[in-house]
């Protein structure tokens, strides 16, 4: 099922932040104790066991209708759809800074919660991993780790343009965000995709299975000739949640994932844990950001 764009509710989110806001409520930031005790691999571990399925009792409205939405409709016909619509990249031609500031029009002024721009919170990620001394591919790479949202300006839904990311063509993990609310999918009543490995080989690797559709696989598509292998998997997969931070599909890796992941895992903090009401100020961090999407990018790219 393709559902119409015009469907009135395409928007369950009142913006995009609602989502953001409970990932990071379902993947609490660990302590320094804990983190010194345990690195950050699989699951958050400041959470108790028996907390893991709090969530579904505490989330806003808004966000059990978007996860209602995103996993009735992300089918495996619809991503392969969405790879053909997209992936061809003959949308706009332009660059890298030229594409955050268009990225702007997303700004919500009716989220009470945050005043800051799309620009500005990309430059929120990028300095913090400029500040920690990250090398500058890895700021690159935060700084345009969330440009795939710009598939909202074109008319996609929001559940088919953000949310945690999964594998579809096979068995739905337990461990996805609200995994009852799979029972609606049509993929759900195909017996060849509710299998452990669906339409998959065992160790057959993330590059050959088709996670649900959203901005991480547009922007990797975008970048995948400018950035190092390091920074295209964390463009991927960082909203792949089941993965990097619950430890699911470990039957479908390569050896390849395995040594990316934990790539993935030291950019999840970034991503998560850096909004703030600061502003960044864009005017003053601007020539530094040029010079370094010179660095990497052409002057323009295709999208």
């Amino acid at each position: 099922m393709n559902p119409t764009q015009s469907d009135a509710v395409n928007k369950p989110l009142k913006s995009l932040d609602e989502w953001e806001d409970f990932v990071v409520q379902h993947y609490p930031e660990p302590s320094a104790e804990s983190a010194a005790k345990k690195p950050a691999v699989g699951v958050a571990p400041d959470k108790k066991q028996e907390e893991f399925r709090n969530y579904e009792a505490e989330a806003r409205p808004t966000v059990r209708e978007f996860y209602r939405l995103n996993h009735t409709h992300q089918t495996h016909d619809f991503v392969k759809a969405k790879h053909r619509e997209f992936l061809g990249l003959n949308r706009m031609t332009m660059g890298v800074w030229e594409a955050a500031e268009y990225l702007n029009q997303l700004v919500d002024d009716s989220d009470p919660d945050t005043d800051l721009s799309q620009l500005q919170h990309l430059l929120q990620t990028a300095e913090h991993l400029r500040r920690d001394g990250q090398p500058r591919w890895m700021v690159m790479t935060g700084f345009v780790h969330d440009l795939g949202k710009i598939l909202c300006l074109w008319g996609e839904p929001q559940w088919a343009v953000v949310g945690d990311t999964f594998v579809t063509g096979c068995a739905y993990s337990p461990k996805i965000v609200f995994p009852k609310f799979f029972e609606a999918n049509p993929d759900s009543t195909n017996p060849v995709y509710q299998t452990r490995n669906g339409v998959y080989e065992e160790g057959c690797g993330l590059d050959n299975v088709l996670l649900s559709w959203g901005h991480d696989e547009y922007i990797y598509n975008v970048c995948k000739d400018y950035l190092p292998k390091e920074g295209l998997a964390m463009l991927r997969y960082h909203s792949f949640y089941p993965w990097h931070r619950e430890s699911e599909y470990g039957h479908l890796l390569n050896d390849k994932d395995r040594a990316l992941l934990p790539w993935v895992q030291k950019f999840n903090p970034y991503d998560l844990y850096t909004k703030s009401h600061t502003k960044p100020d864009a005017v003053a961090l601007r020539p530094y950001y040029e010079d370094l999407i010179r660095e990497f990018f052409p002057e323009k790219i295709r999208w």
